[in-house]
């Protein structure tokens, strides 16, 4: 649980939770977030834009984490209370192999480096140049720029 019980010197807050904040675009945002939530009685809040968290300290008497997550969404963000940690299971613990995604990068850095080299090296040295190079340099990039970039393309897709 995200919930943590402590007392604060003089403040009253007996409680801790720590909020997902979404739909944040600048450090304003968090900023105005901050401010809405640090008006609520017995609250007090800190809002990260990088991390997208709020830390916020509250009086379980006056507040509860529906009514911060609640205010938070008033303001025109999402909020939510984190998800708890899943026990991650090795593939290996259970009898498979596990499937390494470097061995794959590696694979495929290496197959781009082998097929890029003589493209570089025609366009670089005017003797390796023969009539209609460029077609085979074409050739030869061509699976590079799409293969070999295939993961940047999916991710910018």
């Amino acid at each position: 649980m995200t919930t943590h019980s402590h007392s604060a010197p003089g403040t009253g807050l007996t409680a801790t939770v720590h909020l997902t904040v979404g739909g944040m675009t600048c450090a304003s945002c968090a900023a105005r977030i901050e401010k809405k939530l640090n008006r609520m009685a017995g609250v007090a809040a800190s809002v990260n834009f990088a991390t997208e968290t709020a830390d916020v300290s509250y009086d379980p008497a006056l507040a509860s984490p529906a009514e911060l997550i609640a205010t938070v969404e008033a303001t025109g963000y999402t909020a939510r209370l984190p998800e708890p940690p899943q026990a991650v299971e090795e593939p290996a613990a259970r009898g498979e192999e596990a499937p390494d995604e470097a061995d794959g990068l590696r694979k495929r850095v290496l197959v781009c480096a082998v097929l890029t080299v003589p493209v570089v090296a025609m366009a670089m040295i005017p003797v390796l140049q023969f009539r209609f190079w460029q077609w085979l340099s074409l050739t030869l990039a061509a699976p590079v720029v799409i293969w070999g970039a295939w993961p940047f393309h999916r991710a910018a897709a």
